[in-house]
């Protein structure tokens, strides 16, 4: 097909503009074609549904979220938008409504979100221990302590630097417990002296100024293990009833956040609770670090 036009004068438009309207009507032809493709049906393609989780740091630093994400999103066909920080950030995620499920490892500060609304309720999955780690030459003398002796031991000398993370996460929330269970009141603590370290910031980063410096610190196992090829530390102290450190899943209560996906949020509950993936979660990291970075845990009877 070929189009002749007569400008003004009789003349005839040269190819410049005809090319300029065969290239609209190209662009044209493929915005509906892709409209009419979107996919095998040829219905036009519709946003993915997402689902909004707050998450721990230590999740996030092993890579477990890395690992269990893709195989929820194929199950569900849905996308998941992972937000990781300290568990009292998670929280207020959740207290805002900004998030549908959180994923933290706190039981006071979890029941207390669930007490005051806006959590449904606190189902645990998996769990691993805290340690006190340090360096090897354990310059404070605390290896092998109970948590309580080693931390009055070190409030006594100062003989090591203690490097907190000081950001109401649930590692923050656990040296705490420690510090009270010792003796002491967290508030008398912070006053102690240049020895004493809060960071404010996440594991990893806190567990790399804790080697740099030769100091202690709090740290889970399982974001120890995975940055252990970086660090100049060992565990000091392993053992102890309040190191115990449990991981749960909290859908956020759909009566005060009406806009949040309850439905799918169960849905990655259940998911992390099942057979399948509680298999997946106690084998995650065994063959790189020859431990379990966590242990499947579905249950109460631990706490």
């Amino acid at each position: 097909m070929s189009f002749t036009l007569l400008n003004g004068k009789g003349g005839i438009l040269k190819n410049k503009i005809i090319g300029s309207l065969v290239a609209v009507l190209i662009l044209v032809g493929l915005a509906l074609g892709m409209v009419g493709c979107g996919n095998k049906t040829g219905a036009p393609l519709l946003p993915q549904e997402r689902l909004r989780v707050a998450t721990t740091t230590s999740l996030y630093d092993t890579g477990l979220w890395g690992y269990l994400e893709p195989m929820f999103e194929q199950q569900y066909n849905i996308e998941l938008d992972v937000m990781y920080a300290g568990t009292g950030k998670a929280l207020e995620y959740g207290r805002r409504g900004d998030v549908d499920v959180i994923t933290v490892h706190s039981k006071a500060s979890e029941e207390q979100f669930i007490a005051e609304g806006y959590g449904v309720a606190r189902v645990p999955f998996a769990y691993n221990y805290f340690l006190i780690v340090g360096p090897e030459d354990d310059p404070a003398g605390i290896k092998d302590m109970s948590p309580e002796d080693a931390f009055q031991k070190l409030m006594g000398t100062g003989s090591g630097s203690f490097i907190s993370r000081g950001d109401d996460s649930g590692t923050h929330d656990k040296e705490k417990a420690i510090w009270q269970a010792a003796g002491f009141s967290y508030e008398a603590v912070q006053q102690v002296g240049d020895w004493y370290i809060e960071t404010g910031i996440g594991m990893g980063p806190t567990l790399l100024m804790t080697s740099e410096k030769r100091a202690y610190t709090l740290t889970d196992m399982g974001t120890f293990l995975a940055y252990t090829a970086k660090l100049d530390l060992v565990p000091i102290v392993e053992r102890g009833s309040i190191l115990l450190n449990v991981y749960s899943a909290i859908a956020v209560d759909s009566e005060k956040y009406p806009n949040t996906k309850i439905e799918m949020a169960n849905n990655l509950i259940t998911f992390l609770t099942s057979l399948e993936i509680q298999k997946l979660i106690g084998n995650y990291g065994t063959e790189e670090y020859g431990i379990q970075l966590f242990i499947p845990y579905v249950g109460t009877e631990l706490e």
